[in-house]
């Protein structure tokens, strides 16, 4: 889709009627879920292969043990990732992305684009 079709479709549902109480629900219980300085890092990381606790922790820098911990539980109570244990020795835990977080996967992407342009538009 062209950047002018974009911008031509968002003029177009901005200008309609909304329910803004509902609107503002809706971005706040997106934000809950995805929000946060690690959530989106973490779902990158999976969605890039990294399925083992201490991989996805070498991916991401800065984001301590306990915060990575704390930030799976929450991520696989929203059924954004499962959390499969196998009984070997050593026990084999590892982390995969649902098809509930695929469906966000087009906003994620836009998401790194946006953040790309930002990036060298505030360098120029």
């Amino acid at each position: 889709m062209k950047s002018t079709d974009i911008h031509q479709k968002a003029k177009q549902i901005l200008s309609e009627l909304r329910d803004q109480k509902e609107e503002i629900q809706a971005l706040q219980d997106a934000i809950y879920v995805i929000g946060g300085k690690w959530k989106l890092p973490i779902i990158n990381s999976i969605c890039n292969g990294n399925k083992r606790f201490r991989e996805i922790e070498r991916s991401i820098p800065g984001i301590t043990t306990r915060m990575l911990s704390k930030e799976l539980k929450e991520m696989e109570a929203n059924q954004l990732i499962t959390r499969t244990v196998t009984p070997t020795s050593p026990v084999l835990v590892e982390y995969f992305s649902t098809e509930y977080c695929y469906s966000f996967g087009d906003i994620i992407l836009e998401m790194i684009k946006w953040g790309k342009a930002h990036r060298e538009r505030i360098r120029k």
